[in-house]
């Protein structure tokens, strides 16, 4: 796939785009004045390989908390500004590395201009994220005017034409720093905005599909568009919206890139989904090997096969696997069969050899 053509936007030592990697974002789920939590909920997700963290700014002293939090993380800081441009300000003065303004509910041109001069001044980007759910006023009821066929449409036209009004606010103040979302909660729509986009501008693109869901559906619902958008090259940093835990986000967004060949992240566990030949307990079996190697971060290819079908051939293809028949299984390495070994030992046996392979 070839990625479009976009500029370097840096937050904090993070690259957005360009010929960078493409970035992994979550959002924290805590109140943002509580510190201790916050801190401790980022910490998982660097733990994790969240490369840029979110935190909402709803008021004053979550604005002030700012400030606390940077000191204590390794990763770069957005603030996420609604409504009250002078929170934009309080966070730019407790040290952000970027904010995100929605500007359909940021306030009048000056407002926007206040901020863009105080970013400026303090060589912070800023991420123009539009969201079909909030639109402005006027923007709202055109789509409200088309037909019902035409409604995805006429959504995807109208946030790309509030994002390219305030894109030229900033433009016009000289300020260039600048990455662009557009995102909804339906996917095609979510696709069909950026799509719009990549023929104004060649800011990059921080992509995602806002507010995607729980569990599966949710994963699911981001992995369909972040798959469509990728493989199209249109995406330079990716944050996946779960109702749940952020450390999940992080997770199903690189595990998205992983299978589009697009970044490296832990050992791909590959397993056999069982049918009437399997012989052995093969998804307590697989259910082990993943916790086994859960937190390990180096790149490595595992089979964990269930019958004499695809088993040893896909053992073979993997770093490490083993494939099980009737109260035993293969190891392999590199190609080769290593041994034999009793059904009740092959998951201790795998993990106990991937932990020295990657030692």
């Amino acid at each position: 796939m070839k990625r479009r053509a976009s500029k370097t936007v840096r937050i904090g030592d993070v690259p957005i785009g360009g010929d960078s990697p493409i970035s992994v974002q979550s959002m924290t789920k805590t109140f943002t004045d509580d510190v201790a939590a916050t801190v401790d909920q980022i910490k998982r997700l660097e733990d994790l390989g969240c490369e840029i963290v979110r935190c909402a700014v709803p008021d004053e002293e979550a604005a002030k908390a700012l400030s606390e939090i940077r000191k204590q993380i390794g990763i770069p800081l957005v603030a996420d500004i609604h409504f009250q441009h002078k929170l934009a300000l309080m966070a730019l003065e407790s040290g952000v590395d970027a904010l995100r303004i929605n500007p359909g509910n940021i306030g009048s041109r000056d407002r926007v201009e206040d901020v863009a001069k105080a970013a400026a001044a303090r060589k912070v980007p800023i991420r123009i994220g539009v969201n079909s759910g909030s639109l402005e006023k006027e923007l709202r009821e055109e789509i409200e005017r088309a037909d019902a066929d035409d409604r995805s449409d006429a959504v995807a036209t109208a946030m790309v034409e509030s994002a390219r009004r305030h894109i030229g606010i900033l433009e016009d103040l000289g300020f260039a720093q600048i990455i662009v979302s557009l995102k909804s909660s339906d996917v095609l729509t979510t696709v069909q905005a950026y799509r719009l986009m990549a023929e104004k501008c060649d800011y990059p693109f921080h992509i995602g599909v806002t507010e995607a869901g729980v569990g599966v559906s949710g994963a699911v619902k981001s992995a369909v568009g972040l798959a469509i958008l990728l493989n199209a090259g249109l995406g330079d940093t990716v944050r996946v919206s779960l109702t749940g835990p952020p450390e999940d986000e992080v997770k199903v967004a690189y595990l998205v890139l992983r299978a589009l060949g697009l970044r490296e992240w832990g050992p791909e566990v590959i397993s056999c989904p069982t049918c009437g030949r399997c012989q052995i307990d093969m998804v307590g079996l697989a259910e082990e090997v993943e916790r086994g190697v859960a937190g390990l971060r180096e790149s490595l290819k595992i089979a964990v096969m269930g019958c004499v079908v695809n088993g040893p051939g896909e053992a073979k293809e993997a770093d490490i696997g083993i494939a099980g028949a009737k109260g035993s299984g293969l190891l392999f390495k590199s190609g080769k069969a290593v041994r034999k070994v009793k059904e009740e030992e092959l998951a201790q046996t795998l993990i106990r050899e991937i932990r020295r392979m990657t030692e």
